[in-house]
């Protein structure tokens, strides 16, 4: 069981957040609806993680995101998950970009993935545990951003698949799994895919955060 604040400004979304974390047999010990009230919740409640909507009130623009970012550094290691409605990869890379002391445990999805309730609560559960997840969408945009990308273009096909697999967090068995193949092939890939990028081949979250940082340009 989880012990969950949640920050959401639309009244029926936070209300359904709520009903499907309870029945998924979690613990939503607040249900807020601005950031101040988020960071008061937080500190009051030392929750295990925080799910958070990007933009929120007074000004509806990033107040969710920075406001889980300075959770973040009064409670390091805090697992945070944030939800956006739209694929805005700015604030994926804002994220993702303030994770290089605390790279565990933080996630970025859109809001309709939540719908796919297996799959959300498996993003959720991951983050909990420190993993870093990344919405697929997110990584297919970024991965089109880069695509005239010189080393990009080294890969082949399949090692793009896998490094897009990699980019949502995902590990060598479940990368091996989506695409039905062994996890021998999955390493070797890997090892192709960091050789042509000139990346460091660390396991865990430096390896998602490498690969994302190559997506962006950095």
């Amino acid at each position: 069981m989880l012990r969950i604040v949640i920050a959401e400004d639309a009244v029926l979304l936070r209300a359904g957040l709520v009903e499907l974390l309870t029945r998924g047999g979690h613990q939503v010990v607040a249900a807020v609806g601005d950031a101040r009230a988020l960071a008061a919740a937080v500190d009051a409640d030392r929750p295990d993680i925080v799910l958070t909507d990007v933009r929120m009130p007074p000004g509806f623009h990033d107040e969710g995101l920075r406001a889980a970012l300075e959770l973040r550094e009064r409670h390091p290691g805090l697992p945070v998950l944030v939800l956006s409605q739209y694929v805005a990869t700015p604030y994926a890379t804002r994220l993702l970009g303030a994770a290089g002391a605390q790279p565990a445990g933080l996630g970025y999805l859109l809001k309709d993935r939540v719908g796919e309730v297996a799959e959300f609560l498996d993003a959720l559960h991951r983050v909990a545990a420190g993993q870093t997840v990344i919405d697929p969408e997110v990584v297919r945009v970024l991965l089109r951003q880069q695509a005239a990308d010189r080393p990009l273009a080294r890969l082949t096909p399949r090692e793009r698949e896998v490094l897009a697999l990699l980019a949502q967090g995902l590990n060598n068995q479940a990368v091996a799994g989506r695409l039905s193949i062994t996890e021998a092939s999955v390493v070797k890939h890997c090892g192709n895919i960091f050789m042509k990028l000139d990346l460091d081949p660390a396991e865990g979250n430096r390896r998602v955060l490498a690969v994302l940082a190559h997506l962006r340009g950095e």
